[in-house]
């Protein structure tokens, strides 16, 4: 931390610890992402244009609904195990702006390059349910990852939190907000996680 001589302060360098760390599903995973088709639908809504009807084809929404990494293998975004991990630690009583900028997460770069997945490491199979839209209902086709496992690209501060606290928040996290669909956060149980301890963790 800072120190004071009679004429200057002087602060040591203050470096990120990046650490590996491997996570292992404890709930199945739901994944949702945005297809093309859905934006496209939201803008039409949005400026007045009549929407046609369209077949319903389950197997491409479902295709659509995963994410994939430039590398054609699946992902999640990373942001969405941060978000967790803040999450965690507000209720810890960690204020979430500090957290925020002490800890980030990193992965590999979506098919699109529009964000940073986590790899994910499992086999999806497509899930069907019923939802409610509006006044109605409707049935969504979804990827579904029973069993999963991914590795974070964590890197934090470790003058300004522990290595221990660190992995504390991701557990916790993991447990009791989730990430995906029907996540403990929002009224579910699904796509809960913990770190892997029959894994090693890596500290670069």
């Amino acid at each position: 931390m800072a120190t004071a001589t009679s004429s200057q302060i002087v602060i040591p360098e203050i470096v990120k610890t990046k650490m590996l760390v491997p996570i292992v599903g404890t709930a199945p995973l739901i994944v949702h992402k945005w297809s093309e088709k859905a934006k496209r639908q939201m803008l039409d809504a949005q400026q007045g244009k009549k929407k046609a009807k369209e077949t319903r084809d389950p197997q491409a929404d479902y295709e659509a609904s995963l994410y994939r990494t430039a590398d054609g293998g699946y992902g999640f975004p990373v942001i969405a195990f941060k978000a967790a991990t803040i999450r965690g630690g507000k209720l810890a009583g960690i204020k979430m702006t500090d957290a925020r900028q002490l800890l980030f997460v990193h992965g590999d770069p979506s098919d699109d390059h529009t964000q940073e997945l986590a790899p994910i490491d499992g086999a999806p199979r497509m899930r069907e349910d019923m939802v409610r839209v509006g006044m109605g209902t409707d049935l969504r086709y979804r990827g579904e990852f029973l069993e999963w496992h991914t590795v974070l690209a964590v890197d934090f501060y470790e003058a300004m939190i522990s290595r221990e606290s660190v992995l504390s928040l991701i557990n916790f996290g993991g447990e009791s907000v989730g990430v995906g669909e029907w996540r403990p956060e929002k009224n579910g149980q699904n796509g809960t996680y913990r770190i892997d301890t029959d894994r090693e963790l890596q500290v670069i």
